[in-house]
């Protein structure tokens, strides 16, 4: 599969290339698994490069000597020569001349060789006005902020630059469904639920399953006994987590099922708010799985998960573990029969991003409240989002379906009057619906509303 869209990335890391042929450069890039690291980094060295993947099921000794092969291979050292300490290898990495360097999984040295990270941290210190770039890679996104970002790690105020890697945006998600052979409406619906993860997209591609039904590859690759993707979140969060996976699952399964201020959290998991604190922050701030999300107006904020396929795998499958592991026909049916309301869920966040680059938002938020005079939690409005650029505001409904024009201007009448509950709504504000597909948005359009519909994506 071609690689597609990491340009500002690549011109990122030429210009830091440039940097370093004055003096060395640490850089560490990280982000979850599956976003990309290794392939991005591979694309930046491939003309002139050393790649050394720290494999923590190594042995040091074999590990090192794994690396001393690589160093003679590309002439840093001759074959005559010996590494015989990781202090030697950092050394002779740091003092010759040598290409750019990248360790990938580089959080994997704590298993294999701790003392790497002092090493590491004391020739950079002794060679820092020395030409050369090294780049530390990870998919443990909390220990490898741990390493760079605690005062009282060897590496703490050693990295030049932390670059963090996001998923691909939709833009290029589509261009990958258009060389796999699909068609908007099924590049999208994958898009709603694996995200802009690239690894995904070369598992569709490695099972042949190019121009299927999204539904046909849903069942697959997660579905099917045996299905490769089948342990995937597991993989990922255990691996964060590590012992301490209990609550913070809980958690996530909460917010997966629409409990997300701390309080209902609490509630559902049978715990007090403030005795889950620290693990939601953690999620939060270190783990980076969920978000808070504020309103367009008003103080009450909620929380989400983040990664789509995270989402459905603790909405849909964590709670009904036994049902799936034994793939159970009435579990298996039912979820397959309950897609639909799968894709419109997550296709509000695909909606907007679309929004936001097509009308060039500063600003676009979702907006929820309880109606006047409302008891709590009762006759309470949503509107998907209400955006900002230099000329005006915007106000937008998302709808998975396809729509008439009839039905269309009916969402439109009462999306307008879910407006007038907002607090600080701009006066001059514009209104538009995104849709599966508007048959007569044309008229809408004339009729001075924004209508969009997956064929403009």
């Amino acid at each position: 599969m071609k690689f597609v869209n990491r340009k500002a990335e690549l011109r990122e890391l030429k210009e830091l290339e440039q940097l370093s042929k004055k003096k060395l450069f640490v850089v560490a890039l990280y982000g979850l698994r599956r976003v990309g690291k290794t392939r991005l980094l591979l694309e930046h060295i491939k003309e002139r490069g050393l790649y050394f993947f720290v494999n923590r099921s190594k042995t040091s000794a074999d590990l090192l000597d794994e690396f001393q092969g690589i160093l003679k291979k590309n002439g840093v050292m001759t074959e005559l020569e010996k590494l015989d300490s990781w202090e030697k290898f950092a050394e002779v990495l740091i003092n010759r001349k040598t290409p750019p360097a990248v360790f990938d999984e580089f959080q994997n040295f704590k298993f294999v060789e701790p003392s790497f990270f002092g090493i590491l941290q004391k020739n950079i210190d002794l060679h820092e006005n020395k030409p050369g770039l090294i780049m530390l890679s990870g998919s443990l996104i909390g220990l490898m902020k741990n390493l760079f970002g605690d005062s009282k790690e060897p590496l703490y105020g050693r990295i030049k630059k932390g670059i963090k890697l996001e998923p691909l945006g939709l833009s290029a998600c589509l261009q990958l469904g258009n060389e796999l052979k699909l068609d908007k409406v099924e590049t999208l619906k994958f898009y709603c639920i694996f995200g802009g993860y690239p690894k995904y997209y070369v598992a569709l591609e490695d099972f042949g399953l190019q121009g299927q039904k999204a539904e046909k590859i849903l069942d697959a690759l997660l579905l099917a006994k045996d299905a490769p993707l089948e342990d995937e979140i597991n993989s990922i969060l255990s691996q964060e987590f590590g012992g301490r996976s209990g609550i913070y699952y809980s958690i996530l399964e909460a917010i997966a099922a629409g409990n997300n201020t701390n309080s209902a959290i609490a509630g559902y998991i049978g715990s007090q708010p403030t005795s889950i604190t620290r693990q939601i922050n953690e999620l939060k701030n270190y783990f980076e799985i969920i978000e808070f999300e504020m309103p367009y107006s008003g103080k009450r904020g909620i929380y989400r998960i983040r990664h789509p396929l995270m989402d459905f795998w603790f909405s849909k499958i964590y709670r009904n573990s036994s049902d799936y592991a034994a793939r159970k026909p009435e579990f298996i049916d039912a979820l397959k029969k309950n897609t639909n309301t799968i894709y419109g869920k997550a296709f509000e966040n695909a909606a907007k991003e679309f929004l936001i680059s097509k009308l060039g938002l500063s600003e676009a938020r979702r907006q929820w409240g309880k109606l006047p005079g409302a008891e709590s939690g009762k006759n309470t409005y949503e509107i998907d989002l209400i955006g900002k650029n230099k000329s005006g505001a915007f106000v937008f409904e998302f709808k998975w379906k396809d729509l008439e024009h009839g039905e269309a201007t009916g969402e439109l009448n009462a999306l307008m009057a879910k407006a007038k509950h907002v607090h600080k709504l701009p006066s001059n504000v514009k209104f538009g619906l995104v849709a599966k597909r508007i048959n007569g948005k044309q008229k809408l359009r004339a009729a001075g509303y924004l209508a969009y519909d997956i064929g403009d994506f």
